[in-house]
């Protein structure tokens, strides 16, 4: 029998300039008292935790500032920042200040915190133990300061495993945020590179999402049994539908001049949306495939490194790493849906005829994208080779939980002609 019910769940949603001053206010209505701040030694030295653990005090909240997140978090840092929570804990609300990594540092860090167990038990299956939380987390009260992950309206928590070279996730309905406060404000120092790679992400988190197999198409489940992820569904497009419209008339211009406001709030609007969406309907092939290529280290031309990411471990950042190989996978996937993939090339760019009607013309707007705002023009152009198609499918296959979601069966040999394709765009 055919799944006739889909569920939707977000955040709470406070947006605005200005938005971060009253943090204080939000989270002692959450009734916390002892509050964790957690994030990087970046934005740590930007002042903005500082500002807001001051909102905090003000409240008369008590508040502590842990800059322990890492860029792209490992299991080896998220233990850290467990270990240091429990030092200085007892917390009763997790504040998260910063990009995808700060966020999700964050929410390993609540389930951690306030479940028994490590924290390979709850990475998803095959990689980790695939287990559930028991009891609530600790409420996370997201502050996002880049515009691209949308992790602060998902139930994701994203990690490299390191010894074993990829990178995964945990999932879990208890993860997501209970707030996220977005203040486009923070994000107006964010560097054209950040703000190219991060708008990747935002884009295949719509595109994956708008095309995801549709809800209907999954055997019925009982209630217990539903997960985060249950396809495309009715609300879902309407979110990806959004954050494509707002990517098209803003995207170039927050990379071409990181000062035009009206850009940073369209684009920081196209990131939360998106992440209302993806985060109920699933993302699929481009994201299963940048897991193994973000997490196989290697060296990575420091030209497309952007800056804030650590050139003494050397990786392909998330949202670029997501965007390599995009162009071929919605080639494969066409013909799931033509009708989806021209509608998603109409809304990113619907003066843009090149590729006609087939399922060439996603992928040729996809590839004029990426060349304007200065993505990588390939796999190759990062360190990649023929060589390495191999182990890289061994790593997306992996992404089980993501590979359901894609709108047609995905074989290995699938995706290894998605990636020998994607070594040369251009």
């Amino acid at each position: 029998m055919s799944e006739t019910v889909f569920t939707y769940a977000a955040p709470r949603l406070k947006f605005g300039s200005g938005a971060i001053t009253e943090i204080g206010h939000d989270v002692a209505a959450l009734g916390g008292h002892r509050v964790l701040v957690v994030t990087d030694a970046g934005i740590a030295a930007a002042g903005h935790p500082e500002r807001v653990a001051g909102a905090l005090r003000s409240a008369g909240l008590e508040a502590v500032v842990h800059d322990s997140a890492r860029v792209e978090p490992s299991d080896a840092s998220l233990r850290a920042a467990h270990e240091r929570a429990v030092a200085d804990g007892p917390f009763d609300a997790v504040v998260a200040l910063g990009g995808g990594s700060s966020i999700d540092t964050a929410k390993a860090v609540s389930l951690l915190l306030s479940n028994p167990g490590e924290l390979m038990d709850y990475v998803n299956a095959p990689v980790g133990g695939g287990r559930a939380p028991e009891r609530p987390v600790l409420p996370v009260v997201a502050v996002p300061t880049t515009t691209g992950t949308g992790s602060e309206s998902t139930t994701i928590c994203v990690l490299d495993v390191l010894d074993l070279h990829v990178k995964t996730g945990i999932s879990h309905e208890r993860l997501r945020p209970v707030l996220a406060v977005v203040d486009p404000d923070l994000m107006l120092s964010q560097p054209a590179g950040v703000t190219a790679a991060a708008g990747m992400d935002i884009l295949c988190h719509a595109l994956e999402s708008w095309t995801a197999r549709p809800y209907t198409s999954y055997e019925r489940k009982r209630p217990e049994q539903r997960v985060p992820y249950c396809g495309a569904n009715p609300i879902a497009d309407m979110w990806a539908e959004r954050s494509m419209r707002l990517l098209a008339s803003s995207f170039r211009r927050a990379v071409a001049d990181g000062s035009d406001t009206v850009a940073r709030g369209e684009m920081a609007l196209a990131a939360t949306f998106a992440g209302l969406g993806f985060g109920n309907a699933g993302v699929h092939i481009p994201h299963a495939d940048a897991y193994p290529i973000a997490g196989q280290v290697h060296d990575l031309a420091t030209d497309f490194r952007p800056e804030g990411y650590d050139v003494t471990e050397p990786m392909v950042p998330h949202g670029m790493a997501v965007a390599l190989t995009v162009p071929e996978a919605f080639a494969f996937t066409f013909d799931a849906d033509p009708a989806r993939h021209l509608a998603a090339a109409d809304l990113l760019d619907p003066d843009r005829d090149a590729g006609g009607e087939g399922p060439g013309r996603l992928p040729a707007v996809l590839r004029s994208l990426m060349r304007d705002i200065g993505m990588p023009s390939g796999l190759a152009e990062v360190g990649y080779t023929d060589s390495h198609v191999d182990g890289l499918v061994e790593g997306a296959v992996k992404q089980e939980r993501l590979l359901a979601t894609a709108p047609k069966e995905v074989r290995p040999e699938d995706l290894a002609a998605v990636i020998r394709g994607s070594l040369h765009h251009w």
